[in-house]
């Protein structure tokens, strides 16, 4: 067992340092952006706001990414990519304590204003990142540093979540929500130190026309991203309000709950390099995906017997393997779709996705605040998710089985 956890370190220790520069990065930009993920509902809701005007605010940080994810994609083609990471360590900090700070005055079209120049400011390193890699990483290498890039969110939210009950418990008035959140928003701006150490002799893309089997790509495999992000868009961001409102868990405790899901989550991607370069993509992905949509089944109707208390003991658990199930297939995800469109698009598909997921999320959020007003119980709304993630994962085989067969045609 040691010989084979000594095998795989091993082949992350090939990672050039430059890309642990750019993981660190982004992991204290994700200190910022999970604060946000695991407080602000809470935040929001001690300041009065129902939960579907949480999530129509909150909808604001996927607006804008929507709407110029695409011509982001256009703008970065051929361009050296760390300039963009300057943008996400300098822009996201300073806009997260401009939110909570409109948030707290009441001042809501500002909060709105800065919540979309937030999620745009991320959008930059997420829309660059990944091309960032396969262009500057070998291609034996890719696998082990999109995981590793990919680590930064589970583990930035085990150390928020921490932190948060940690000093919640010790003092709940001094450190309460939002100054937590300010805290880790000032966090964030120690990204940039690590920016400026990326120093490597960049590969640039190149700039060039799409040709229509270029669209014809780049259509195929978004699909799958795009049914999908809607379909989370309708859980993740309000996946603290579900366990307040059903089951009673007030924010220091899902904090600590947070931390003990995803402290799973970059032990469970450590491996999937190993796992997909041993049984393929279908294990990598397909899989581990439909067992946690089945988890996520399992939690949501906890919802219809929360008056028995192993109810929500049961929610708890199926929420602890249902995270890194799902999450252990986000590299590979995004590797299949960077190979499955070429070199040619990769930039292109990188901030495509960015804007797919805000938009599907802003969607998503939208729906879930119409019929949160209309009463209609979480298990409901949680069965979207889990309708559109099976449509999802399949094609995602599809996907994989072209891709496969393609590759041993060549």
């Amino acid at each position: 067992m040691i010989k084979f956890l000594k095998g795989i370190l091993a082949e992350y220790k090939k990672v050039e340092a430059p890309i642990y520069y750019l993981v660190l990065a982004e992991f204290f930009l994700q200190v910022c952006n999970t604060s946000f993920f695991i407080l602000f509902n809470f935040f929001m809701t001690k300041l009065g706001y129902e939960d579907f005007e949480i999530t129509s605010f909150f909808s604001y940080r996927f607006l804008a990414i929507m709407v110029l994810g695409a011509p982001l994609g256009f703008f970065i083609k051929g361009k050296k990519l760390i300039q963009f990471f300057y943008v996400a360590a300098v822009g996201m900090p300073f806009f997260s304590l401009l939110v909570i700070l409109c948030a707290e005055m009441g001042r809501e079209g500002w909060l709105r204003f800065f919540m979309m120049l937030l999620g745009l400011s991320f959008a930059t390193i997420q829309a660059s990142a990944l091309p960032f890699i396969m262009l500057n990483v070998k291609k034996e290498q890719h696998s082990e540093a999109i995981a590793l890039f990919f680590q930064t969110w589970g583990a930035s939210i085990f150390l928020v979540g921490v932190l948060n009950y940690l000093l919640n418990v010790y003092d709940p008035v001094l450190f309460s929500e939002r100054n937590v959140m300010i805290g880790c928003s000032l966090i964030g701006f120690i990204s940039i130190y690590f920016v400026r150490k990326i120093n490597i002799d960049e590969q640039i893309g190149k700039r060039i026309k799409l040709m229509p089997d270029d669209y014809k790509k780049i259509f195929k495999a978004v699909i799958p991203t795009l049914i999908i992000a809607i379909g989370a868009g309708f859980t993740i961001p309000v996946i603290n309000l579900f366990f307040l409102h059903v089951h009673g868990i007030e924010s220091r405790y899902f904090s600590i709950l947070s931390a003990i899901t995803y402290v799973l989550v970059p032990i469970f991607v450590t491996f999937i390099p190993y796992i997909r370069k041993n049984f393929g993509y279908k294990t990598a992905i397909t899989l581990f995906q439909s067992l946690s949509i089945i988890a996520l089944f399992l939690m949501a109707t906890t919802e219809l017997y929360t008056e028995l208390g192993i109810a929500v003991y049961l929610a708890i658990f199926f929420y602890i393997i249902r995270q890194p199930l799902m999450n252990v297939a986000g590299p590979m995800t995004s590797e299949l779709t960077m190979y499955y469109v070429g070199k040619r698009n990769q930039e292109f598909i990188s901030a495509i996705n960015s804007s797919i997921w805000s938009g599907s999320w802003l969607f998503s959020l939208t729906m879930f605040s119409w019929l949160r007003q209309l009463e209609i119980r979480y298990v409901w709304i949680f069965m979207i998710t889990v309708v559109l993630y099976i449509i999802g994962v399949f094609w995602y085989y599809l996907l994989i089985r072209e891709f496969e067969n393609r590759e041993e045609n060549i």
